[in-house]
């Protein structure tokens, strides 16, 4: 799943409280309000959905909700990992919906999505991860609304080639997973994750499908050198990534890992023109890009892609 310094790495116990620092200007946003918020909220409650605007504490929701998008997060609301960088809750999930993917599917067709994005918890007690419930979201909203642009952001599916293939053949026209910070931080903000497996699964995904586009997210301020951010930047690139957004992590509680620093608007540029001379297709990098952040916007701003082939 979808993220400010102490002394050292800015470790804390989990539970302890951590002294937050003022954020700068640059990272202020407006509280969420207007017709559109209203009606996506309602919609969502109607409808039984959850989206990680919500779940993750997204500091774009107002923006986004009022402008008529949001990203729906499947699989329910509990999550079987404990991210020490996200505000999603954990613990044992309850038996998944199997009527989510069609009411997911009805959501996108009632707002008129012309791009939607779907993302999970981890499902780490599910044989297959829910790689069955996002193929069906993406095969039911292709029904209902096949003219709209569809795009996943999957978990790791502990590494099962089987899930992913699932997914992948279900067509979707991009497919996100996120690194999220650099190695030498994975056992402290993502102990259940691991960096190359995750490498691996964007990799093979390409390899799957050349056709489709892949995507992948680093948050910035955990704790990172620059050295290194540039380093996974790389790794993603050779993996044959073609989209990178790039954020500044914000504590979402003070049960999560303190910001280590706070990046400039001007280093974001700096990150960007870094991306593209590395031969990314797409790279928005911004303190308040997330991986979803305007994906419509990021896909059209992409170049024709390749006709599909048969899934190997």
């Amino acid at each position: 799943m979808g993220s400010e310094s102490g002394d050292g790495m800015g470790i804390v116990k989990p539970g302890a409280a951590a002294s937050r620092r003022p954020r700068p200007e640059w990272l202020k946003v407006r509280l969420p309000a207007g017709e559109s918020y209203a009606r996506i909220k309602r919609l969502v409650r109607l409808e039984r959905l959850h989206t990680v605007c919500e779940g993750a504490r997204c500091p774009n929701i107002g923006e986004c909700w009022g402008a008529g998008t949001a990203t729906f997060l499947i699989l329910g609301d509990t999550c079987t990992r404990a991210c020490r960088f996200c505000a999603v809750k954990t613990g044992r999930p309850p038996e998944y919906d199997l009527e989510e993917p069609a009411r997911v599917a009805a959501a996108i067709a009632r707002l008129q999505l012309k791009y939607a994005v779907v993302t999970s918890v981890d499902r780490d007690d599910l044989a297959d991860g829910g790689a069955h419930i996002f193929a069906e979201t993406i095969r039911l909203t292709r029904e209902a609304c096949p003219d709209t642009k569809i795009e996943v952001l999957i978990p790791d599916f502990r590494g099962n080639a089987d899930s992913l293939r699932r997914v992948v053949g279900a067509r979707p026209d991009v497919l996100a997973h996120n690194v999220e910070t650099v190695p030498r931080l994975y056992p402290i903000a993502r102990s259940g994750s691991r960096y190359r497996r995750s490498l691996g699964l964007l990799r093979q995904a390409k390899e799957l499908d050349p056709s489709m586009r892949t995507k992948s997210s680093l948050m910035l301020g955990l704790g990172e050198r620059m050295e290194e951010a540039v380093a996974v930047m790389t790794d993603l690139r050779g993996a044959g990534v073609d989209q990178l957004t790039l954020g500044q992590y914000l504590q979402p509680t003070r049960e999560q890992l303190p910001v280590d620093r706070y990046y400039t608007p001007g280093e974001f540029q700096e990150l960007q023109a870094l991306g593209v001379n590395l031969g990314f297709l797409h790279v928005a990098s911004g303190p308040l890009v997330r991986s979803s952040y305007h994906a419509d916007r990021q896909h059209a701003a992409l170049p024709v892609a390749p006709p599909a082939a048969p899934i190997p």
